[in-house]
């Protein structure tokens, strides 16, 4: 009888034991607060959850060409506005965040024929409170701070939505003017619409941060007798995703150039009526496998570049450039042997 007893509380204090075994309390990865699998924090065990990737695309929307003559008394000018967005789009086809900004170029030329070389060229963002909105033209809000509010509008919107902010005189709804932006978004918007109907699927997700930036080179060239003379502008500009960490995640380059020529009287000889693209707009037909022998075209030399971005911070792209002015030999290894001082110049403003 006391046998029986025995081995009868012996089963009871093994069973009991056993279930003691499976106490999430015992557990060290969720005392400890650093459960990997179950990915538990402060004791608390949740699910591990991977967050969706998004769609990313950019695009440039060139507008406001225009020229003058020059006169004895005031230079001719040469002007072009370019203005670069980028867009995450999530599986519903809301745009999941917005980024913007505009080159604004202005060159000049002389009433002799002479090109005028700028100091520098700053976007309209770069130049934040320099940009005078508010000390010139009575704005509230700068150019930059109202960039940012419509940013912040287009977010959680459709394309058709986004496009119906646009109202009379080419200026924001109510909806626009009452987050802070009173200038005209025309451009704005027809940069997003190109941006994202060029998104593709990509790595990004609503963590990363988009930035969109632009750096423009000149050269100039006087008139002659035999030949006009060129005030030359080459805005590349540089869209990207960055994580929490400073690297790139996604890039897209490109770029406007533009050459406004003049006779040896100062007279504006170019076309406006002309249709600007980027040289990645105008893919195969740029040329430069026809006529220029190279064994790539420029859109897929740039996505060379922006392929080897990836990964990569602002300060490490800096160091994609040889002295030459083309990409250090694993650039050129990645495809893209062409001058990288533009792509460069741009991508490590991010």
């Amino acid at each position: 009888m006391k046998k029986t007893l025995v081995l009868a509380l012996c089963l009871v204090m093994a069973i009991c034991a056993m279930f003691a075994g499976c106490d999430n309390t015992t557990d060290p990865a969720v005392t400890d607060g650093n459960a990997t699998a179950g990915n538990a924090t402060e004791g608390n065990v949740v699910d591990n959850v991977v967050e969706s990737t998004l769609k990313f695309g950019s695009a440039v929307y060139v507008s406001n060409l225009a020229v003058t003559d020059a006169t004895e008394d005031k230079d001719g000018s040469g002007k072009i506005d370019i203005t670069v967005a980028a867009v995450t789009v999530d599986a519903e086809g809301k745009i999941v965040a917005c980024a913007l900004d505009t080159a604004s170029n202005t060159v000049n030329f002389t009433f002799d024929g002479k090109a005028v070389a700028n100091e520098e060229f700053k976007t309209k963002y770069e130049l934040g409170n320099d940009y005078n909105m508010v000390a010139y033209g009575g704005a509230v809000k700068e150019w930059f701070e109202q960039a940012d509010a419509f940013e912040s509008v287009v977010a959680g919107k459709t394309l058709d939505e986004v496009k119906a902010l646009v109202a009379e005189g080419n200026k924001g709804n109510d909806e626009v003017v009452a987050a802070g932006c009173t200038i005209m978004i025309n451009e704005f918007v027809a940069a997003i619409e190109k941006a994202y109907n060029a998104a593709a699927e990509s790595d990004v997700t609503a963590a990363d941060t988009l930035k969109v930036t632009a750096a423009t080179e000149q050269t100039c060239t006087d008139a002659t007798e035999d030949k006009d003379g060129s005030n030359k502008v080459s805005t590349t500009v540089f869209a990207a995703a960055v994580d929490a960490e400073g690297k790139v995640v996604a890039a897209a380059s490109d770029c406007v150039e533009i050459s406004f020529t003049f006779d040896m009287a100062g007279v504006a000889t170019l076309d406006t009526t002309k249709e600007v693209l980027s040289k990645k707009e105008q893919g195969s037909d740029y040329g430069m496998v026809a006529y220029g022998g190279a064994e790539k075209e420029w859109f897929e030399q740039a996505a060379a570049f922006d392929a080897a971005c990836i990964g990569k911070t602002a300060a490490e792209i800096a160091g994609f450039v040889a002295e030459d002015g083309k990409g250090v030999a694993d650039i050129q290894a990645a495809g893209c042997t062409i001058y990288v001082t533009g792509f460069v110049m741009a991508a490590s403003k991010i």
